[in-house]
């Protein structure tokens, strides 16, 4: 009886988190709830050696920014992690949650995404290419020169960036406001969206990789200011074209290639 209260407390939890676009679901499959969803993204970063044993993950709070999802969420999902043995927690000055050294290799296997989940994203990256190189068209034409500072800024904020969880929430930032400085009225919301449902399946990424993806925002922002179209839309299309394979999907069936964050 304790078991199954416990149980229809978390399912509670769970369901307690407002709603987002996609969130905890793959398009066009089975819903998965947001702390499943969670746990996946995290194991399967461990299982293609993107998260190294030993490795420190960023504080829960930030687990939850960076994975778009309720501090509630991060919580459950890490507890789960941990139950399993696929993380540990540590008290103390120096605590925090870990990498386990030895990750359960049964467990890691159950936290990946099937070839349909697969196949649904890689629409989902196709459909963000077409709305990326319209609203960067539109963004070389009509970005004001704040909104250029502010682009130039984040480039910054995300070379600045020690863990994925920072990087990602400046790198939101930083296409949201592509999209804003298009000035394409309620098709910038279209956009939006879909940025929002594809960040729902980022899975954590050496820092070094995501600097590394950072040289295309700084590319971007000088053809912005430029007024070089062409330049601007092709710096876009690599950018997310490269998803169909640096996102799990491409990294599941072929290692550990170089990853980017968007």
């Amino acid at each position: 009886m304790g078991r199954k209260v416990a149980d229809m407390t978390r399912q509670l939890e769970d369901t307690a988190e407002p709603p987002r676009i996609g969130a905890g679901r793959m398009p066009g499959t089975d819903r998965r709830s947001a702390m499943d969803a969670v746990r996946m993204r995290i194991g399967m970063a461990i299982s293609l050696g993107l998260l190294k044993p030993g490795e420190r993950l960023p504080d829960q709070e930030d687990v939850a920014l960076g994975l778009s999802v309720s501090p509630i969420t991060a919580r459950r999902a890490l507890a789960s992690l941990a139950e399993q043995g696929v993380v540990v927690r540590r008290r103390g000055r120096a605590g925090g949650t870990f990498v386990a050294d030895s990750p359960p290799s049964d467990v890691l296997a159950e936290l990946s995404a099937s070839p349909a989940e697969s196949q649904a994203v890689n629409r989902l990256v196709d459909r963000r290419l077409l709305f990326e190189c319209a609203v960067t068209h539109y963004a070389a034409v009509n970005a004001t020169p704040d909104q250029l500072d502010e682009l130039e800024r984040l480039t910054r904020e995300m070379a600045e960036a020690t863990d994925w969880s920072a990087y990602h929430q400046a790198d939101e930032r930083f296409h949201q406001l592509v999209g804003t400085a298009s000035a394409m009225g309620t098709a910038v919301e279209v956009y939006q969206e879909t940025l929002v449902e594809l960040y729902d399946y980022f899975i954590p990424y050496p820092i070094e990789k995501l600097h590394k993806s950072n040289h295309d925002h700084i590319a971007l922002v000088a053809a912005l200011r430029a007024g070089k179209v062409e330049e601007a839309v092709e710096v876009s299309r690599k950018h997310v074209d490269i998803l169909h394979r640096t996102m799990f999907m491409g990294l599941a069936g072929g290692g550990t290639q170089a990853a980017a964050d968007d």
